[in-house]
C-alpha cells in the first residue's frame, strides 16, 4: 500500500488490506466478501469486524490504497515530462488496464468522500489540475475523456479493430 494513509493503519488493517486487495485482483468484486477476506487470513470473520467495521470500510482500505497508487502513477509520470498531458494519460490508462477491477471499484459507484483519507482525492487530482494550467472545469472534463476511455477499454466496449492510440490522441488534442 501507498501513502501515509497506511501510517494510521494498525498491523492486522494492513493485512487485512493487503488481503482484500489481493482477493478483489485475482476474483473482481464478487470475490470481496468480509468472509473470504477473514479465510484468507485464516481467521473467523467475526474477528475480522474488530478491526473493519463492515464491507465499506474493508472497500475503502483498498480504494484509498488505490487512489495513492493512482497519485504515485499520475505524479511520476508528469514529473519530468516537457509535454505533461499525453504522459498523464498514459500513465492514467495503464494504471487502469492493469487493475481494471480495482478501478471499478473506485469509479465506478459514488465516492464515499467522508471516509476516504483527508486530501488524498485531492492528491490523486493535482497531476491532472496541473496538466491544464490549473483550469478545474479543464481538469474535470480531462479526468472525464480519460475516465470514459479507459471505462470502454476494460469493458470491451470498442470495436477490436479501433485504434485506441489515435483516439486517446485526438482526445487529448482537445485538452492541450
Amino acid at each position: 500500500m501507498a501513502d501515509h494513509f497506511t501510517e494510521a493503519l494498525t498491523e492486522r488493517q494492513r493485512q487485512i488490506a493487503a488481503a482484500a486487495r489481493a482477493l478483489l485482483d485475482a476474483e473482481g468484486p464478487d470475490g470481496l466478501t468480509m468472509r473470504r477476506v477473514a479465510d484468507a487470513l485464516g481467521i473467523k470473520a467475526p474477528s475480522l469486524y474488530k478491526h473493519v467495521p463492515d464491507k465499506t470500510a474493508l472497500e475503502l482500505l483498498v480504494v484509498a490504497d488505490g487512489f495513492a497508487e493512482v497519485a504515485d502513477a499520475l505524479e511520476t509520470a508528469t514529473e519530468n515530462a516537457e509535454n505533461p498531458l499525453p504522459a498523464l494519460a498514459k500513465a492514467y490508462r495503464d494504471y487502469a488496464v492493469a487493475h481494471p477491477h480495482l478501478y471499478r471499484l473506485m469509479n465506478y459507484r459514488p465516492l464515499r468522500r467522508d471516509l476516504l483519507p483527508e486530501g488524498l482525492e485531492e492528491r490523486a487530482a493535482l497531476p491532472l489540475l496541473k496538466a491544464v494550467g490549473g483550469d478545474s472545469d479543464k481538469a474535470r472534463a480531462l479526468w472525464a475523456f480519460a475516465h470514459g476511455m479507459v471505462s470502454l477499454e476494460i469493458d470491451g466496449r470498442f470495436p477490436p479493430d479501433a485504434d485506441l492510440p489515435a483516439t486517446w490522441e485526438a482526445g487529448l488534442a482537445t485538452f492541450a
